[in-house]
């Protein structure tokens, strides 16, 4: 697609329905997460998301998805090396595992988008400081979004941030614009340089999410044509948040 092509403002009135959308989203994503213990599948939390999302009159945004064959579930459930796209089924959870839930859902017309990567039981140290870095580079990521500021700028402080940790971001996934489309523009890199690409408007809409690699960036497409692992089998992380930049900074849609 031609990113830059695609940008459209969202109004006040536009932006308080995704907030809507958005609280419906945060909603599932807590149900799903108080459900992750040791034993549970993902197909399990899958479908506690999808009965969320409609007892609250929100569509799955994600099921049967365009993609290599639409997609067959309502959220990412992505295991250790797998950093987005895995598909829920009747895998179960283990202790140490760590898992990302990506979940959307459409309101009224318009989509909220967002992530998170938690812990199944007892986890190690070192995957505990790759989700905190994660978490902490999209707020970093977040921050940026400002008014005047470029796109360069939100990649940048994300890079940045995981690099000085000796992590990695991956080159071919990114976060994107959102609205009445899961994807349109801009596209916002997890990697860049400050100043360049889009200057912020208030009205532009995005759902930033930082995907942090431990061991390279460089990733591989599972067997099912959806799931992306590490290409080295290294543990990865993914936190995302819709998120619309105003007159008065940025604002959070995906949240209770």
């Amino acid at each position: 697609m031609t990113w830059e092509r695609d940008i459209v403002l969202k109004s006040s009135a536009e932006i308080e329905i995704m907030q809507q959308g958005g609280r419906i989203n945060a909603l599932a994503l807590e149900e799903v997460r108080k459900r992750i213990q040791p034993g549970v599948t993902t197909a399990e939390l899958d479908k506690i998301a999808e009965e969320l999302i409609r007892d609250h009159g929100g569509i799955p945004s994600f099921l049967n998805y365009p993609g290599p064959y639409p997609y067959p579930a309502t959220i990412n459930a992505s295991i250790n090396e797998e950093m987005v796209h895995g598909i829920p089924s009747k895998r179960e959870l283990r202790e140490g595992d760590i898992i990302s839930i990506d979940c959307g859902t459409t309101y009224e017309g318009f989509v909220a988008d967002s992530a998170f990567t938690m812990g199944v039981g007892e986890i190690s140290a070192e995957a505990q400081q790759l989700m905190d870095v994660t978490r902490e580079a999209l707020a970093i990521g977040i921050e940026k979004m400002v008014a005047g500021n470029h796109v360069g700028d939100i990649s940048a402080a994300i890079q940045a941030h995981v690099e000085e940790h000796d992590y990695h971001v991956p080159r071919e996934y990114s976060g994107h614009g959102v609205g009445r489309k899961m994807h349109e523009g801009p596209q916002v890199l997890n990697y860049g340089l400050p100043g360049r690409g889009l200057v912020l408007r208030p009205g532009v809409t995005i759902a930033l999410e930082p995907m942090v690699l431990v061991g390279t960036h460089r990733t591989r497409v599972l067997p099912d044509r959806w799931t992306v692992a590490s290409a080295d089998g290294s543990l990865t992380a993914h936190f995302e948040h819709s998120v619309a930049v105003t007159e008065n900074g940025p604002l959070i849609l995906t949240q209770q």
